[in-house]
């Protein structure tokens, strides 16, 4: 995640910003966002198994995200019911893939007024907070539902969800390398620099949406990489989400970082080559 306050140089990995999950209290809210995400990567096992067999055979057809085999002709403008269905996979994708890097964050968040709260009010505030946070996401995914229905009017994508153009591919690989290599700011960092724990409703919702922005901008980019593999390929989306997971949480240092950012950069630039050739 992007911060202008160091140096390049300076990256800060130290082991003092990484999230602890707290030692009380904390039980509850952990299984709540195990739940959550085996409750929505569930709903894509059940969508990828469901289009990989409307693939088989679709001819001038193009199916739909909804679970029930549910086809239109490839040529028909979107109507309102399928973009439904898109924004709601996007949405479900999105917290999917995001929950396991929140939740050290989101119990991590009482834990900072512990001393000062009740326990209710604690886990209110923190209700706020991961709402917050999680209601940016739900707009990304309406974003990322706008942009991949502007990008199928214009024959960039296949029946897989996937890119077209090698340019296009490249293109979003270079870029996605590319912010590899801004800085990172670990989420205690991030809470005491905006006044750690709130302990009212506007307050607890305004940093959970703050720091939904700031992960936004820090994960958009590896997330544009959905076009190009496939929006819908799972073993994508468990590569990316791992990459969200190791750069949010696990104390790794910068370099690792700027490893991944090479490859990625190196393997946009060859599919880019392809596209031009």
């Amino acid at each position: 995640m992007a911060q202008s306050r160091h140096p390049a140089s300076e990256c800060e990995c130290e082991d003092d910003d990484v999230a602890v999950v707290p030692q009380h209290g904390g039980g509850g809210r952990h299984e709540i966002g195990t739940l959550l995400t085996a409750l929505a990567w569930s709903y894509l096992l059940w969508l990828s198994a469901d289009m990989s067999m409307g693939g088989m055979d679709m001819g001038d057809f193009r199916m739909l995200p909804s679970g029930m085999g549910l086809m239109v002709q490839a040529h028909t403008p979107w109507l309102a019911m399928e973009f439904g269905y898109v924004f709601l996979m996007w949405t479900v994708m999105m917290v999917g893939m995001m929950t396991p890097s929140a939740v050290p964050m989101i119990l991590m968040y009482p834990r900072a007024g512990r001393q000062t709260e009740a326990q209710g009010t604690s886990f209110a505030a923190t209700a706020w907070f991961a709402a917050g946070y999680f209601l940016v996401w739900v707009a990304f995914a309406l974003l990322a539902t706008l942009v991949q229905w502007a990008l199928e009017r214009a024959g960039l994508l296949d029946n897989a969800m996937a890119s077209t153009s090698n340019v296009l591919g490249g293109f979003l690989f270079v870029m996605a390398g590319t912010y590899q290599f801004t800085e990172c700011q670990r989420p205690f960092a991030f809470l005491m620099r905006h006044g750690g724990f709130r302990h009212d409703t506007p307050g607890s919702l305004m940093l959970g949406l703050r720091h939904g922005a700031y992960c936004v901008g820090c994960c958009g980019a590896l997330m544009t990489l959905l076009f190009v593999g496939g929006v819908m390929n799972l073993l994508w989306i468990v590569v990316l989400a791992l990459l969200i997971l190791l750069k949010k949480i696990i104390p790794l240092g910068c370099p690792p970082a700027h490893l991944v950012g090479i490859v990625l950069i190196a393997g946009g630039l060859w599919i880019f080559s392809m596209g031009l050739s």
